[in-house]
């Protein structure tokens, strides 16, 4: 058999860019409320709602009811995280943190009170306001105080109620209202529309829905995880504004551009103070300089009667890296807050809902779950099992068939798996007086022993994936690969995934068993078929093949198909491939020495995009090392021999695309070459009758200046226009098969 060589002339261009980064800049707009609030105000139906709330609360501060010191307000508090599967699904732990951070500077008990100048330290207020994690949820569901939604809306923060929505209709714990004025609803998110955070002020607008709540970033969400310490101060920040306090300057978001005129009051767009007597007048900064005084304070307001400096370390201000007190006016106006009829805070701390929403104390165990680290592994290695029940549990009982050990009683267990197989684990815990048991059959694969090369897998040997030791099926919130016993190529089997009407964003695995690589000497190729149609112009499917060189314990990417970008052919109904023209064959030549390994392991993992179903077949793992006596010149190959020349990315990054398309089998040797004639990379592969795609990396490519080589005899001046695709065909078609690449190298 002839082998075709395509040779691709490389050409280097490097723009470099600095990798050091700037300092960290305070966000100036890191709070919305008071643009939320101020464009509201401009709403005539919500102003009139907010005219009669200013009644009352005048009426209210006229009269307050006598609340003794020492109440202690509870406040039922639950946490919605908003994520699409980035950072921002933060840890259990950083939730955990944030409601200690929240009672922490509520209740005075911030170490950093200390550095309080004296002309402060006597006004520094207790609110005793304390958040409790509610633990059930509406319908009376147990739940950690907490839920998960996964939605692409946490990024897309210029609509909140959106997100809102997002999280009422697709919560892990309870989809329906959680109303306002029965728990505290914190919205985590990755995008607040370029705030921090922001809230509403108490009113009786939209009284009970969840929206009245607080929007949050993750980065400022407690002080640890995805946050920090001066970040988690923005929580205390928006909770005073949840709790009727503006910022110490007025309702704006422009801290030094306010006046020092008195206008007492607490809302509206021309507002020049606060309305809390004891905090100094100021024009707002984010400087944490304690002797700052942008306001002469002496006397004029009735409360001073010393010039003193702004209150910088008042949580209403915006001097992050200091924010450590409430003044007692502050503490003041937010107990008459949450003591008020207007918008129902006065129920929250009642004795009746914190019974209802399970904030009272009362807590038992409602749920045992449990996770491990990894639940694929390789004969003699360890899992590490995690107790997950809640929410309160005092014992454990844990049972690991075909584990050492196969009992224990440890929270948080190890056990190690000696022998290939499909293993239960079970356990009960317990609080002392109930126990609950979770059981998980088929929890823990332990693969089989490493298959030798070559490899070539056309799923013909199973009836099925489910229970097989040699093939993984992970649908993580799909449908589900599974085994197609009457479609395949030149075959009767292949592996489907029923994409068609399948949620966007779902994660599918197809999972292989590992494959010993430690005797490859130089290069492989790794090649599998696919059939695929897209279902409309507006699907985004994507199909990646994912390697590991530990046995599946970490992978990394080798292989993306855009198949919204690279499928021409659309089907709007069900798609089954009926002939050899529906498939593919892909090559990838990136998988190099570092998984030259003893466990190596290959997964295709399919990413919904609304399109259609997905076959995949004839999976070859061999090893290939083409020697120069086996290649034969570009004059003996034939001008049909290949048809459909592509090459993309143009310029590329990392990873070159050739395409093209075989009337017979023929062994390819693709090459690419620096401006002397060296050949910088060589890959062999079997290319199959119909459309191929080779995946050729670039990475190791060395940077320098643009270089440039005229296969076809052009006079032209500027490479980088004339060697374009549509050139290339010219050139191909009238030299054989010789073909030139210009594409750029970016580090």
């Amino acid at each position: 058999m002839k082998k075709l060589i395509i040779s691709t002339l490389c050409t280097v261009f490097v723009a470099m860019s600095a990798s050091a980064q700037a300092p960290t800049e305070v966000n100036e707009n890191w709070c919305g409320t008071s643009e939320r609030m101020n464009a509201r105000w401009n709403d005539p139906q919500y102003f009139d709602v907010l005219t009669n709330d200013a009644l009352i609360r005048e009426q209210e501060a006229a009269n307050p009811p006598f609340v003794p010191k020492g109440t202690i307000y509870k406040i039922p508090t639950v946490f919605h995280i908003l994520h699409n599967g980035g950072t921002e699904n933060i840890s259990e732990e950083q939730i955990f943190n944030a409601i200690e951070v929240m009672t922490r500077d509520f209740r005075k008990q911030n170490a950093d009170t200390i550095e309080v100048p004296a002309v402060f330290d006597t006004i520094m207020g207790d609110a005793e306001i304390e958040f409790v994690l509610a633990t059930k949820a509406p319908d009376g569901t147990c739940f950690k105080g907490y839920t998960r939604t996964q939605s692409p809306l946490t990024h897309e923060g210029d609509d909140g109620d959106a997100q809102v929505d997002a999280i009422r209709f697709g919560n892990d714990v309870y989809q329906g209202n959680w109303p306002s004025n029965q728990y505290l609803n914190v919205f985590v998110i990755a995008d607040a529309g370029g705030a921090g955070g922001y809230t509403n002020y108490p009113s009786n607008w939209d009284f009970g829905d969840m929206s009245n709540g607080i929007w949050i970033l993750h980065t400022q969400f407690g002080e640890i995880g995805t946050s920090g310490l001066s970040g988690g101060r923005s929580m205390t920040h928006e909770v005073g504004h949840w709790l009727n306090l503006p910022h110490t300057w007025g309702s704006n978001n422009n801290p030094g551009s306010g006046t020092c005129d008195i206008d007492i009051g607490w809302g509206g767009q021309d507002n020049n103070d606060d309305g809390v007597a004891d905090t100094p007048r100021c024009l707002g900064t984010s400087s944490c300089s304690v002797v700052h005084n942008s306001c002469s304070n002496d006397d004029i307001d009735g409360y001073w009667t010393i010039d003193v400096p702004d209150n910088v370390q008042n949580y209403m201000d915006y001097a992050l890296s200091c924010q450590t007190m409430f003044t007692l006016g502050q503490v003041d106006r937010m107990r008459t807050a949450i003591t008020s009829s207007v918008g129902g805070r006065n129920n929250l701390w009642t004795p009746g809902n914190l019974t209802a929403t399970g904030a009272d104390g009362d807590v038992y165990l409602c749920e045992t779950r449990f996770s491990a680290d990894r639940t694929s592994i390789c004969a003699g290695e360890t899992v590490q099992f995690n107790d997950e029940s809640f929410n309160s549990v005092t014992g454990w009982e844990w049972s690991f068939p075909g584990g050492s050990p196969a009992v224990s009683t440890d929270q948080h267990p190890s056990v190690v798996y000696a022998a290939p197989g499909i293993y239960e684990v079970s356990l009960t815990a317990t609080d002392g007086s109930n126990d609950q048991t979770e059981t998980k059959t088929a929890y823990i694969r332990v693969v089989p022993s490493p298959t030798d090369l070559p490899i070539v897998e056309g799923f013909e040997s199973y009836t099925t994936f489910a229970g097989i030791e040699e093939w993984e099926v992970d649908n993580l919130n799909g449908n589900g690969f599974e085994l197609e016993s009457s479609v395949g190529l030149n075959s009767a089997k292949s592996a489907r995934l029923l994409n068609h009407g399948q949620m966007s964003g779902s994660i599918d695995q197809l999972i292989a068993s590992p494959v010993d690589l430690s005797n490859v000497a130089s290069t492989l190729t790794f090649s599998y078929r696919y059939a695929y149609k897209r279902r409309n112009t507006s699907d985004g499917d994507v199909l990646r093949l994912k390697v590991s060189n530990d046995c599946g314990e970490t992978w990394t990417i080798r292989n993306t198909r855009l198949l919204y970008i690279v499928t021409p052919d659309v089907q709007s109904s069900p798609f089954t491939p009926v002939s050899e023209d529906d498939w593919t064959t892909i090559h990838v030549t990136t998988i190099n020495s570092t998984y030259f390994v003893d466990n190596f392991r290959y997964k295709f993992e399919f990413e919904s995009g609304g399109g259609n179903n997905i076959y995949l077949d004839n999976i070859n793992i061999y090893e290939g090392a083409p020697s120069d006596d086996l290649v034969v010149g570009l004059s003996d190959v034939e001008n049909d021999a290949i048809a459909g020349l592509n090459i993309y990315p143009n310029p590329t990054d990392n990873e070159l695309n050739v395409v093209f398309s075989m009337e017979t089998p023929r062994d390819v040797v693709l090459k690419i070459q620096d401006l002397t004639g060296k050949v910088t990379q060589s890959s062999l592969v079997k290319a199959a009758p119909g459309r191929n795609q080779v995946f050729m990396e670039t990475s190791q490519l060395a940077s320098g200046s643009l270089l440039f080589r005229n296969p076809c005899g052009w006079s032209k001046g500027n490479p980088s226009v004339y060697c374009e695709i549509n050139e290339l065909k010219f050139c191909r078609e009238t030299v054989n098969i010789m073909l030139a690449v210009f594409f750029a190298k970016f580090i």
